[in-house]
């Protein structure tokens, strides 16, 4: 399989996981969470893994001599992708932070904890796909970014209606 099909596949599994991240816990019907309660439960997930990244990065740099003084890291090393990686996750993240807040009300403080809790996962995999082949990243990318799209849309959606 080629490297594009192997990204559209990422891509479309990752948009599947993100309608069913969101629509499992309407359709679940949970308990009502206000969105005050469920917002900051909904980035520690994400949060744990941010602090796993850096915590790597870290290690990395302070048991290696070229790089303890904060050097830039060998391109194509696990240190510079878990760098990418890290990059990347504080971009989306950033988006969420903007956009989970507007689900929450809207959606419920169910839908924000399974984002937070489906971002973690995958941003796990998209690090783990980094670093085995650069195209198996994509589900790991689709699958943090699309749930946050989809539902700031479904949201918007039901605001208006």
């Amino acid at each position: 399989m080629g490297k594009r099909a192997q990204i559209l596949l990422g891509m479309a599994g990752g948009g599947v996981w993100g309608l069913v991240l969101i629509a499992l816990p309407l359709w679940l019907q949970l308990p009502y969470i206000p969105a005050p309660l469920a917002l900051p439960g909904a980035f520690v997930a994400p949060g744990l893994v941010m602090v796993a990244m850096i915590g790597f990065l870290a290690t990395r740099r302070f048991f290696d001599d070229a790089i303890i003084d904060g050097g830039a890291f060998v391109p194509g090393s696990s240190e510079d992708i878990a760098q990418r990686v890290l990059r990347n996750t504080g971009e989306q993240l950033l988006i969420a932070l903007l956009l989970w807040p507007f689900v929450a009300v809207t959606l419920g403080g169910a839908v924000v904890i399974a984002l937070g809790l489906g971002f973690a996962l995958m941003r796990l995999l998209f690090w783990i796909g980094y670093l085995l082949s650069p195209p198996l990243r994509a589900l790991g990318f689709a699958g943090s970014f699309y749930p946050t799209v989809l539902a700031s849309l479904w949201s918007l959606v039901v605001w208006l209606t």
